[in-house]
C-alpha cells in the first residue's frame, strides 16, 4: 500500500485506475446502464452497445455485470477483438472448453451452438463481453452479427455486450452497418459527470477506501469544482485525485487543499482554471492580513493613548556642573532669535515689553518697502531730470527747471 494511505488513515488506495467493482458509482448513468444491461440479460435480449469517451469506467461496468450474475451466466471476457472472425469462434470455443474438429469457421460455428445448447439447458446464460469494440474489423463485426442469430425458439443462446468508444457510434451509423444496427436491443452512451456528481463520486470513493470528505478542505472541494466545471470521467478525476493527495502527503499536510490540486493539473499537464483561483485566493489573504495590521496598529494606538503617565523620577542631587548648565540653559531662554538682523535682550523685563518689542519690530519691518520704493522713485525723477536738461539747451538747472515746468 502507498505510504498516502497510511498517512490519511485509509484501509485503502481510494483513486486507482483499475476496474474495480468494490469502488463502482451506483449512481447516474453507470447505475441507470447497469441495470438497463441486466434486464436485458436477464430477458435474453442478445445484443447491447455501450460507448463512451475514454475512461468514462465501461470496463468497470462490465465487471460489475459480470458480479451481477456469478452463478447464472458464464461470462466470456475479451480485452479487445480479435483480427477477424475465425479467431473469434476459435477463442470462444476454447473459452467454453471446446475441441473443434475443424478449424473451418462452418464446423467451429455448429460445435459452439451445441455447447451453447447444453449451457441453456442447465438453465444457464453465456455472456460474451468484448472490450475496445471500436477496433473492429468489418470481419469481426460480421462474425459478431452471426453469432447473435444463434438462437432456440425465441430464446438467445448467446449474449453479447460490447464496450467502446464514440467511434463505435460512428461505425454503426454508417449505412451498410444497418443489418447490425438492427440487430442491436440495448444502445447506451456514457457521457462525462457534471460537477454535483463528481463531487458525489469522490465522496464515494474515499468512504469506500476509510476516509471521510474532510481529508479534502473546503479550497479543495472548491478546486475540484473548478477544475471539472465542463464535466469529468472517472479516469481523470482518479488520476487528478490520487496525484493530489501524493502531493499533500510530501508536504506532509492533514488535508488535501488548493495548492495541492493545483500542483497535480499542473503535473498531469490538465489544463483548468485552478490558476486563477490560486491568485484569489492569495489576494483573499493579503486582504485579511492588511485588515489583521490595520486592526493591530489601531489597537496598538488605542493602548498607548490609556497608558497611565509613568511616575516622576526621584530629583537628583545637584551638582555644580549641574547648575552651571541650568544657568545657561536659563540664560538661553531668555532670549528671543534675531529679527532683522537685531537682538532684544528680555534677561529682566516682563513678558508685556517682550511682546511690544517684538511688535515694534514687525513694524519696523513693515516700514522697510514703501521707504525702500519712495527712495527709488525719488532716484527716478532726478535722472529723469537730468536726462531732460541734458537734451534741451538750457543754460543751467533753474533754466532747466522753468523749461520743465512750461512744458
Amino acid at each position: 500500500m502507498h505510504m498516502y494511505a497510511q498517512h490519511f488513515n485509509l484501509n485503502l488506495l481510494p483513486f486507482e485506475n483499475v476496474p474495480d467493482p468494490l469502488f463502482f458509482y451506483d449512481q447516474g448513468d453507470h447505475a441507470r446502464i447497469r441495470k438497463q444491461i441486466s434486464g436485458s440479460l436477464q430477458s435474453g435480449r442478445g445484443f447491447i452497445v455501450v460507448t463512451g469517451p475514454i475512461g468514462s469506467g465501461k470496463t468497470t461496468l462490465s465487471q460489475m455485470i459480470k458480479s451481477d450474475f456469478p452463478e447464472d451466466i458464464r461470462v466470456i471476457w475479451m480485452a479487445e477483438p480479435p483480427a477477424n472472425s475465425s479467431d473469434l469462434y476459435l477463442f470462444l470455443a476454447q473459452e467454453l472448453g471446446i475441441q473443434p474438429t475443424s478449424s473451418e469457421k462452418t464446423f467451429v460455428m455448429r460445435d459452439i451452438r451445441n455447447t451453447l445448447l447444453k449451457i441453456n439447458s442447465e438453465g444457464k446464460k453465456c455472456l460474451v463481453i468484448i472490450d475496445e469494440s471500436h477496433l473492429m474489423s468489418a470481419d469481426v463485426i460480421n462474425g459478431i452479427r452471426l453469432l447473435n442469430n444463434l438462437e432456440e425458439g425465441s430464446t438467445k443462446l448467446i449474449q453479447l455486450l460490447l464496450l467502446g468508444q464514440e467511434e463505435l457510434m460512428e461505425m454503426i451509423n454508417k449505412p451498410e452497418m444497418a443489418p447490425f444496427k438492427q440487430r442491436i436491443a440495448a444502445l447506451e452512451t456514457l457521457g462525462k459527470m457534471n460537477v454535483d456528481r463528481v463531487l458525489k463520486y469522490i465522496t464515494h470513493r474515499i468512504q469506500v477506501a476509510g476516509g471521510a470528505p474532510s481529508l479534502i478542505s473546503d479550497t479543495g472541494w472548491e478546486a475540484l469544482s473548478i477544475a471539472f466545471s465542463s464535466g469529468g470521467t472517472p479516469r481523470t478525476i482518479n488520476s487528478l485525485c490520487d496525484r493530489s493527495f501524493n502531493v499533500a502527503y510530501e508536504r506532509d499536510k492533514p488535508t488535501v487543499d488548493a495548492q495541492d490540486i493545483y500542483e497535480a493539473t499542473q503535473r498531469l499537464g490538465l489544463v483548468t482554471d485552478v490558476f486563477h483561483y490560486i491568485i484569489l485566493l492569495n489576494n483573499r489573504e493579503r486582504k485579511k492580513q492588511e485588515s489583521q495590521q490595520a486592526i493591530e496598529q489601531t489597537t496598538d494606538s488605542a493602548a498607548l493613548e490609556t497608558a497611565p503617565t509613568p511616575p516622576l523620577e526621584k530629583e537628583q542631587p545637584v551638582t555644580s556642573i549641574t547648575r552651571k548648565t541650568e544657568k545657561k540653559s536659563r540664560a538661553a531662554e531668555n532670549e528671543i532669535p534675531e529679527i532683522s538682523g537685531t537682538k532684544i535682550d528680555v534677561s529682566e523685563k516682563s513678558y508685556n515689553e517682550i511682546a511690544e518689542a517684538i511688535k515694534a519690530k514687525y513694524k519696523q519691518k513693515d516700514l522697510m518697502v514703501p521707504a525702500t520704493l519712495l527712495a527709488l522713485s525719488m532716484i527716478t525723477f532726478m535722472v529723469s531730470v537730468w536726462f531732460f536738461c541734458h537734451r534741451t539747451d538750457s543754460g543751467g538747472f533753474l533754466d532747466c527747471l522753468m523749461d520743465l515746468l512750461s512744458f
